[in-house]
């Protein structure tokens, strides 16, 4: 099997992780909160009118302050959300797998013995100031 076959592998097996499955499906209640896809249609519409205010010649500071004052509100109250509470969880937990998927397949390419390097939460991305993962 070559490797790139071997990567397509490995792409099944992320897509049958608990981690995987339960991103689905919080991104489905999500998707289906309608509660949850107002308060981010209003966000963007805040986003936008904020961006809208700051490109102009004559802008109003005073309405650009009240605009992010609204912004971060609507935020917080998505932030607060079941659904995208559950979302965010999942991603993380997903994420969590991906970056060791991703550390053990970087750490081979540089000689590292795959059957005992892993991912270290401290790790930073760059080699540069890594101190050892063991």
């Amino acid at each position: 099997m070559d490797i790139i076959q071997m990567a397509r592998e490995i792409g099944k097996a992320i897509q049958q992780e608990d981690a995987y499955l339960k991103l689905r499906i919080a991104q489905q209640n999500s998707d289906n909160d309608k509660e949850l896809q107002n308060l981010i249609g209003e966000f963007n519409l805040k986003r936008i009118a904020i961006n809208n205010e700051a490109q102009k010649s004559d802008r109003d500071d005073d309405k650009l302050q009240q605009l992010n004052k609204e912004m971060r509100s609507v935020y917080a109250n998505i932030m607060k959300n079941e659904n995208m509470t559950a979302y965010n969880e999942a991603k993380q937990q997903l994420d969590s797998v991906l970056q060791r998927v991703l550390a053990i397949i970087s750490q081979s390419a540089d000689g590292e013995d795959p059957e005992t390097t892993d991912y270290s939460p401290s790790c930073t991305g760059s080699c540069s100031t890594c101190g050892g993962c063991h």
